[in-house]
């Protein structure tokens, strides 16, 4: 049921993004004109995309909801590909849904094989960061196994010297994993550089709209009543009195509140004054104090594995715990 889920958003999440660049929505999901020029290029390019995670309610009945669409920078993937794989194996647990280290090298090599020869891939996140340096690290990892040259360089120290983004040492960039959302990156000091950079990038400028959590509502909107969706409206008015509120771009569940009389929930952060997407609640399961939540991974178009977080409450924070999983 989690693998056809997966799979199933993911048809919908492209139909969706097909859409909005159709009938040129863009500026609903506050994009700027300039981004959705990038995003409508690398849209009509088919430029390829590697990975994303679905975070998922689900309380073992009935049908896995959407919460969240992962889709530019998804986290947690080393702890989902490696470190619940080995905890499988040491306690002797008979199966998991995994298959996510093996697809990742599978699709790198899918996505790369018409570079020309000897094209380096670059491998980047801020600096500062270890969490983030180590998935960029892992993510390395597979591509080498995919036979890539790749090397490392950090956000900051990426260049331009007139005709295209070079390295510490003057070398062209051509193909560059980026740990760093697109948000952010079109509001870089390089950013008017990018449409004619001929940089390929993961992931694509287009996947930029469904990191974007105003298309819930679009989701919504398109396929209403949908069993893997919850309602969504860019305005409360149609969800009653308890529902949801999540700005359009925020990370590590920042500025995400529960509105409820009985029970009203919500975390502080940076995106206070952010434009919001209004959702209904989905019925979490709770475990000795925990809510689950299911993060289902999509490599390429097909389904790779799942990992599970658990927080002390609804809103799924990064003091979330992963959670390794196995089937009888």
């Amino acid at each position: 049921m989690l693998e056809a889920a997966a799979e199933e958003l993911h048809r919908l999440a492209l139909a969706a993004a097909k859409h909005v660049i159709e009938h040129h929505r863009e500026s609903e999901l506050q994009v700027t004109s300039t981004q959705a020029a990038l995003i409508e290029q690398s849209w009509r390019a088919d430029e390829p995309t590697l990975y994303g995670r679905f975070d998922l309610a689900y309380d073992g009945v009935n049908p896995p909801k959407l919460l969240e669409y992962n889709a530019d920078t998804p986290t947690s993937v080393l702890e989902a590909a490696v470190a619940q794989w080995h905890w499988l194996e040491e306690t002797g647990r008979p199966d998991q849904f995994n298959s996510l280290h093996e697809r990742l090298i599978k699709r790198w090599a899918q996505i790369f094989h018409t570079l020309p020869a000897g094209t380096t891939l670059h491998f980047s996140c801020v600096k500062d960061n270890e969490e983030d340096r180590v998935t960029v690290e892992y993510m390395r990892d597979t591509a080498m196994q995919a036979g890539l040259a790749t090397t490392f360089l950090h956000v900051e120290d990426i260049g331009w010297d007139g005709n295209s983004f070079v390295d510490l040492d003057g070398r062209p960039i051509r193909a560059w994993f980026k740990l760093y959302p697109w948000e952010w990156l079109i509001r870089d000091d390089f950013a008017p550089h990018l449409a004619r950079s001929g940089l390929h990038l993961i992931e694509p400028a287009w996947k930029a709209l469904l990191s974007n959590k105003g298309m819930l509502a679009i989701l919504w909107e398109l396929f209403p009543d949908h069993p893997n969706l919850l309602p969504a409206y860019f305005t409360p008015d149609y969800l009653g009195a308890r529902f949801v509120s999540k700005p359009f771009f925020s990370r590590e569940g920042a500025n995400i509140a529960f509105i409820d009389r009985e029970h009203p929930i919500s975390t502080a952060g940076p995106y206070a004054s952010a434009p919001r997407v209004y959702q209904a609640r989905a019925d979490m399961p709770c475990f000795d104090g925990r809510y689950p939540v299911i993060g289902a991974w999509i490599v390429g178009d097909e389904a790779a594995g799942m990992g599970i977080r658990e927080d002390a409450t609804p809103i799924t924070t990064n003091a979330s715990r992963f959670i390794p999983h196995y089937f009888e």
